[in-house]
């Protein structure tokens, strides 16, 4: 799995003009699922991404997790994070994964972070999604789940 990780002031997502997600203070995750993710993945970045320490604390040093905040996560399906633009002028998403398999894999993930008593907000997935955000710092990383 691959998740761009972008801390946000506020963020929402809307479809087909009807707002599906939205949050405050919090994350904005952009994720994406590749033919060999299994739930072990998803396990992985649940417990990893809450827990960066990426908020400033009084001293404004990232000393911080979601977890210490209180802070809510906007997810975000993005097939395109596996696209491939090393050879021609348009993308390759062969190595995306079959929406079959990543949406169970997406949706273990938000649950997963559900559990964790996060308040997590999404988009639809598959569908054309207008996302905006107001990052904050900015802080913008991209974490995943393979080496």
């Amino acid at each position: 799995m691959r998740i761009v990780v972008q801390r946000s002031k506020a963020a929402r997502v809307t479809v087909d003009g009807e707002v599906t997600g939205q949050i405050t203070k919090g994350l904005v995750l952009l994720v994406g699922v590749t033919h060999s993710d299994t739930v072990e993945d998803a396990k992985y970045l649940a417990e990893k991404i809450p827990n960066l320490r990426i908020f400033e604390d009084d001293a404004q040093k990232m000393n911080l997790s979601l977890l210490d905040t209180g802070g809510e996560i906007l997810s975000v399906s993005q097939f395109t994070l596996y696209g491939d633009c090393r050879n021609g002028r348009r993308p390759s998403f062969i190595e995306a994964a079959r929406p079959e398999q990543a949406i169970q894999i997406y949706e273990a993930f938000n649950q997963m972070l559900r559990d964790k008593g996060i308040q997590v907000e999404t988009g639809v997935f598959g569908a054309m999604m207008d996302v905006e955000l107001t990052n904050d710092g900015p802080v913008t990383l991209i974490v995943e789940s393979k080496a």
